[in-house]
């Protein structure tokens, strides 16, 4: 039955093998981190890996949902990326405006965008721009996230994961490839034997994150940073400097000083 009303997933998978749509599976890049979708031809849901890119810059209205601005963004989709803001706010901002930029989108997608499961890939891709590290693109994420940093579960998880590792294979297992989901999908697990078989012998992986610092010290390299209540002075920085959030706090204040008109 798979076989016969397969067409759709085999369509997708030729046209990511010859480069149509362009998912990276491999190396690193800033701001770009490979989103989880699934898409449905009314037989068989199918799960579709989607470049996610954000790039930050001076301003003042945050994060930008591009598809919300063209009309392409359900209510769900468009309330997950407020969310960012919030949880950005707690994180960097408590105490001043949050005076940056930032225009976030799904590459190569031309339909409406429902739901908040890309949530955490979207921060994802703002974090790692305003930090300047490069994430990792042999890992697709999921998840949806509150204001407070907790990931959330999500629909299609099984999907998902057979859906990346799908295109994976399409351009050749590397042995560090895998998936982050939310730790509360893992009861909902039931995977092929071929995605089963490639983890059990260390080919790909799944990573359970129950917080957005578990997926930022994986994807980009580097420990998210423990805050520290800053003394009077409101320069200081609550984020040790050689932190992923210490790098993003640090770029935000630059941002912010361009924001500022001079005065006099």
């Amino acid at each position: 039955m798979q076989d016969r009303q397969g067409q759709m997933r085999d369509r997708l998978l030729d046209l990511h093998r010859y480069g149509l749509i362009r998912v990276e599976v491999s190396g690193h890049s800033v701001g770009q981190i490979n989103g989880l979708a699934v898409v449905s031809d009314g037989f068989q849901s199918v799960g579709r890996p989607s470049r996610v890119t954000a790039v930050t810059y001076a301003g003042s209205h945050g994060p930008l949902n591009i598809e919300r601005e063209v009309e392409m963004s359900g209510p769900i989709h468009s309330k997950g990326v407020l969310i960012l803001s919030g949880y950005l706010h707690d994180r960097f901002a408590r105490d001043f405006p949050l005076s940056f930029g930032a225009s976030v989108v799904f590459e190569q997608t031309y339909t409406p965008i429902e739901g908040d499961s890309a949530s955490t890939a979207e921060l994802f891709a703002i974090l790692s721009s305003l930090s300047g590290l490069p994430a990792r693109q042999d890992i697709g994420v999921t998840g949806s996230v509150d204001q407070r940093g907790r990931v959330l579960p999500v629909g299609g998880v099984n999907e998902k994961i057979e859906g990346f590792f799908e295109v994976c294979r399409a351009h050749a297992l590397t042995g560090t490839q895998g998936v982050v989901i939310p730790e509360s999908n893992v009861r909902n697990l039931v995977l092929g034997e071929d995605v089963l078989e490639a983890i059990a012998q260390g080919r790909f992986f799944i990573w359970p994150i129950s917080t957005v610092e578990e997926g930022v010290e994986l994807i980009l390299g580097e420990p998210a940073g423990t805050p520290t209540e800053p003394d009077d002075d409101a320069a200081a920085f609550r984020y040790p400097e050689r932190t992923v959030y210490g790098r993003v706090e640090r770029r935000i204040a630059r941002l912010r000083q361009l924001a500022t008109p001079p005065r006099g």
